[in-house]
Formats: structure tokens, C-alpha cells, sequence
């Protein structure tokens, strides 16, 4: 039995070492590790030997079936490991070949004026606020000296959510609104500036130059000594930085329901330094906004004393700002979500 036993691990390095594959590996498993392998049969007829025998034959058998595992869990380990190379080399991927393109999205050219006007203006002491665009008729119209039924509010038609509710018309909504908290918390005498944007509605046709809705930025500054010469050089001062340093204002007298004296203003062309060009219509002027000093009757209607304090207001229309600035000739550009269109403004600023 014990030749038996080394005829029988002799041929199954024989088997082994020939096994090219996994099927002909199991093959192998079967024929020497299976219930009729022939190492089996041995330890079947160890009955028939003497005490001695048995020990000597058990103790080589014993051996012999461990060595046979070993060497089967190897070779499986080897081949699996062979056949998984194989299979990531198939799939490997290239990381030479480009990715795929991801596009980063850009700050809209609205938001792009908006944070320049924001700057501008926070650096003189301005505060900037973002009211609501939904808003009570008593601060859209009413303390803006338009009263109901008044023929001005033509000129600012919009939507209704009720007879007391519509959708503003325009950012000076918010001055009516902090006038009147100034005056409910006694700060009369208290020097304020500020800003305020977004969206405002208007009935409107919409054309390449017009849009029921739109984007608005309006300012005030509210002090005891507020002049008009204090609104000449904010206007300037502003033009100058959103355009360029060389730009001079004109103003015209105008008419606006909640300012008075009330301004049109005009910049010099910045193409072409005012000597007449198609972006000024051969003017040498371009129209950009209107403003002038709250009327005393609106710091009345909003508790305070025209008396004792003074302001002046101005509003300007950000895509008009954003149509000049960047060369733009129609507004619906702005809403579209064309990403060729947008991805203009991707490096605007650096």
C-alpha cells in the first residue's frame, strides 16, 4: 500500500503540472480528491492490515491527502488569478484618451451689472436690499404720491393679484417701505442710503428692446443736508464706473410722480467720446435713467418731515446697463438660456 500510495501522488503531479485550465483542473480534483479516487480505496482496505500497518499507512495517507489539497488550491489560485488578469486587461481602460468635457456654468451678464452696481455702491455706503417682488398697492403706488385711480399709474400698468396686491412695478417700493420704518422707530434724523433690485412687472409688449418683466436697481439717500448737487455727483460717479473715467452726464427735465425736481439722464457716448455714432443715434448722448429728489409729498404720505430732511432717488434699468455695456441688441438674449450666448461672459471680470 505504501507503493501504492507514492504511485498515486506521482501521478497526480503528473496530472497537475499537464492541467492547463480550470475544467481540466477539476478533472484532476475529481479523479484524486473525489469519494472513488484511489486514495479512498487505500483507506477502505486499511481494515484488513495489522495495528502496524494501519499507523505507518494511515500516517503516509494523511500526507499524501494534504499535499494533494495544497497543491489543487495553488494551482485553482493560480489559474483563477490568471483568468481575472486576463479579463481586467480586456476591459482596461485608456487613461491617455481625453474624458469626457464637463461644462462649468458662468454668472449671468444681469448678475454680472448687478454685483459691479453692488460694488460701486457699497463702497460709498450704500446698503443693498433685495424686497419683495409681490407688494401691497400702498407702497407700489399709493405712498409714491400715485394715488387710486390717479392717470400716472398708466404709465405703470401691471399685473394684479387683487385690488390691494400686485406685482411691483418697480424697485422704489422699497424706499416707500424703509421711509416708513424709519418713521415708525423714531430715527428721523438717521443719515440712510441704500440700494435696492430685482425683478418689477409692467403690461408691455415685448421687442428686442422691451419685456414685461424686467430688472431694476433704485437708490435713495435720505439725510438732513441731501441736495441735488449730492444726486449730480452720485450719478456721475456712477456712470464714470460702470463706463469708463472719461464719460460726462447730461440732464434733462423730466417728470416722474415721486421725485421733484425729476432728471432724465444722459451719458456721453463711450464708443465713440460723443463725436456721433450708431450707438448714440449720431447724438453723442445716450439716454441711461431717470432720477431726482423726493417729492416732500412722498416723505410726507411715508411719516417724515420735509422740513427737516431731504433725499435723492434714482432708477436704472439693468439690462439697459447690460445691452450697452456688453454690445447686446436684444433683450430676449438675457432670458433665452442660450449657452453659446452665455458662455461669453465666462471670463468678464478676470
Amino acid at each position: 500500500m505504501i507503493n501504492k500510495l507514492t504511485t498515486i501522488l506521482n501521478e497526480f503531479n503528473d496530472k497537475l503540472n499537464s492541467a492547463k485550465g480550470l475544467e481540466q483542473l477539476e478533472e484532476v480534483k475529481k479523479q484524486f480528491s473525489g469519494k472513488d479516487s484511489p486514495l479512498n480505496d487505500i483507506l477502505k482496505a486499511m481494515r484488513e492490515a495489522s495495528a502496524e500497518e494501519r499507523q505507518e499507512i494511515g500516517k503516509l495517507a494523511n500526507q499524501v491527502r494534504v499535499e494533494i489539497a495544497n497543491k489543487l488550491n495553488a494551482r485553482f489560485e493560480e489559474l483563477n488569478r490568471a483568468v481575472l488578469n486576463e479579463k481586467l486587461k480586456g476591459e482596461q481602460i485608456d487613461v491617455s484618451l481625453p474624458g469626457t468635457n464637463v461644462n462649468f456654468g458662468t454668472k449671468h451678464p444681469l448678475n454680472l451689472v448687478i454685483e459691479e452696481i453692488s460694488d460701486i455702491f457699497t463702497e460709498i455706503g450704500f446698503e443693498m436690499v433685495n424686497g419683495t417682488e409681490v407688494e401691497l398697492d400702498l407702497f407700489n403706488f399709493q405712498n409714491l404720491n400715485l394715488p387710486i385711480g390717479h392717470p400716472a399709474r398708466d404709465m405703470q400698468d401691471t399685473f394684479y393679484i387683487n385690488e390691494e396686491v400686485v406685482m411691483r412695478t418697480h424697485c422704489t417700493n422699497e424706499t416707500a417701505r424703509m421711509f416708513t420704518q424709519i418713521s415708525k422707530t423714531n430715527s428721523k434724523s438717521k443719515n440712510l442710503a441704500a440700494i435696492s433690485y430685482g425683478n418689477v412687472y409692467r403690461r408691455d409688449d415685448d421687442d428686442a428692446t422691451h419685456s414685461h418683466q424686467f430688472m431694476q436697481v433704485d437708490g435713495f439717500a435720505l439725510g438732513e443736508k441731501i441736495s441735488f448737487a449730492n444726486l449730480k455727483w452720485v450719478l456721475k460717479y456712477m456712470c464714470q464706473r460702470l463706463f469708463n473715467e472719461n464719460v460726462n452726464i447730461r440732464l434733462r427735465p423730466s417728470f416722474f410722480p415721486f421725485t421733484e425736481p425729476s432728471v432724465e439722464v444722459d451719458v456721453s457716448c463711450f464708443k465713440c467720446d460723443g463725436k456721433g455714432c450708431a450707438l448714440c443715434k449720431q447724438s453723442g448722448w445716450i439716454e441711461i435713467l431717470g432720477s431726482g429728489m423726493i417729492n416732500d409729498q412722498v416723505m410726507e404720505l411715508n411719516g417724515l418731515d420735509p422740513k427737516t430732511q431731504s433725499a435723492l432717488a434714482f432708477g436704472i434699468g439693468i439690462e439697459r446697463i447690460a445691452m450697452l455695456k456688453f454690445g447686446i441688441n436684444n433683450i430676449r438674449n438675457f432670458y433665452e438660456n442660450n449657452t453659446k450666448f452665455l458662455d461669453q461672459f465666462k471670463f468678464y471680470g478676470e
